[in-house]
């Protein structure tokens, strides 16, 4: 399949966000049940780049990202985007309210407050966590696409055109190899670090159009919604670390995990209770959770050995009385095809496999110029406080754990976190 590749350049002075709902699902369904439950919460999210080799201020225009982000306050939710949100279903029920989205649209995201220390933004967010967790996906997707911009300015006219073909080329290899994977079940996962809006949106049509049922959707919610594709997002780390940084002593902390799921259970059916365990170590959470978490209907998988803990949970719903056949695994952190065949070569038939592929589906442009100056990086945002306390994220993999050292003893003491074992973070 052969595709113009002109469209797709990050290059120019579009808007890099365009929409309200140029953002993960997964944000919405959060921001519903945080608004239900933890409104009045004050939080603090803050960007980092865990990939120091990458100097991002160096590379990327102060001013150029001031505006972006300026221009991302200002939108508003259209009418049809809002029709769009009442009318999405799931298990026979609607996902949304409408108070919700009359709430959402009366969001805005707060003000920014960005310095530069030592080669790198300091970018925070504060206010209410409602509407500052509206934040991460857009700052991530406009520091990657500027760095994209920066980039491609540099490159002459028609190096840039080859970039694209050789780019899409990969793309299309890609698919045709998961296009071989019978039962495939996958989802593009990779709004928050993609290489420009246009790209992820060339990546999730030709996944759409090659794949074809084996394509089960995009967390992106503006593409979904102009494709005629699922919005796909089930939950993220943000709200295990918030309601655990409020919790009052060991005791409540060690609770904190449940207390979200129990919020999660009221708002949401089946098809969207999917565990997130690893916050704090999935071993623990599996070992210390109610029996009633065992019959949600799956587990993400987004840090450590992706067959080891998959292996743990087939166990885990085996000892509560669960057939694993009946459950969801959906492996997301940082894959690529080799990974994707093998884990569905594993686990196809003992339970229900599928793929959360975010940055290399949306952002592979390894090798393709000078440098490789277009390699992804590994960009997040996280809530770093809520309500003046600390948070703090331990992970499945130690490289990815954040919060302060003293605090992260004390989650680690509290949670029986033992020995893990670090695995690289690229993506």
């Amino acid at each position: 399949m052969t595709r113009s590749a002109g469209r797709s350049s990050a290059a120019g002075d579009a808007p890099i966000i365009r929409s309200r709902v140029d953002t993960d699902f997964y944000k919405l369904l959060m921001a519903q049940s945080v608004i239900r439950h933890r409104p009045a919460v004050e939080v603090t999210f803050s960007i980092v780049n865990r990939t120091t080799s990458v100097r991002l201020a160096e590379e990327v225009d102060e001013d150029k990202l001031r505006a972006e982000l300026d221009r991302a306050r200002t939108l508003a939710l259209t009418p049809a985007e809002s029709a769009y949100l009442c009318g999405l279903e799931v298990g026979g029920r609607r996902i949304f309210t409408e108070a919700f989205v009359a709430a959402f649209a009366d969001l805005r995201l707060p003000p920014y407050v960005l310095d530069v220390r030592n080669g790198q933004f300091d970018l925070t967010f504060t206010g209410p966590w409602p509407a500052v967790m509206q934040w991460e996906v857009p700052a991530l997707a406009i520091l990657m696409e500027l760095r994209s911009r920066a980039v491609l300015e540099g490159m002459p006219s028609a190096s840039r055109q080859r970039l694209y073909v050789e780019a899409g080329a990969r793309l299309e290899a890609k698919l045709d190899r998961l296009s071989k994977l019978e039962g495939l079940r996958l989802a593009d996962f990779g709004t928050r670090r993609r290489h420009s809006f246009a790209w992820q949106e060339e990546a999730v049509v030709r996944a759409r159009d090659r794949l074809g049922r084996a394509f089960l959707g995009t967390s992106n919610v503006l593409l979904a919604m102009r494709h005629g594709v699922d919005p796909i997002g089930t939950s993220a780390h943000e709200l295990p670390m918030v309601y655990a940084a409020l919790a009052d002593g060991d005791e409540a902390l060690a609770a904190a995990p449940y207390a979200v799921l129990a919020d999660w259970e009221a708002d949401y059916a089946a098809p969207l209770r999917i565990l997130l365990p690893d916050t704090f170590g999935t071993a623990g959470f599996l070992a210390r959770a109610p029996e009633s978490v065992a019959r949600w209907s799956g587990i993400r998988i987004d840090s450590g050995d992706p067959v080891g803990i998959a292996e743990m949970a087939i166990e885990w719903w085996r000892t509560h009385g669960e057939d694993p056949r009946d459950k969801v695994v959906i492996f997301s952190d940082g894959l690529d095809v080799a990974e994707i065949e093998s884990l569905h070569r594993r686990f196809a038939g003992r339970v229900k496999v599928a793929f959360g592929w975010g940055t290399l589906l949306t952002n592979d442009f390894r090798g393709l110029c000078a440098a490789d100056a277009l390699a992804p990086f590994s960009l997040v945002c996280k809530a770093v406080s809520a309500d003046g306390r600390l948070t703090v994220k331990l992970s499945d993999n130690p490289a990815k754990a954040l919060g302060p050292a003293l605090e992260v003893a004390r989650y680690r003491r509290v949670f029986a976190v033992g020995a893990q074992e670090a695995r690289t973070v690229e993506v």
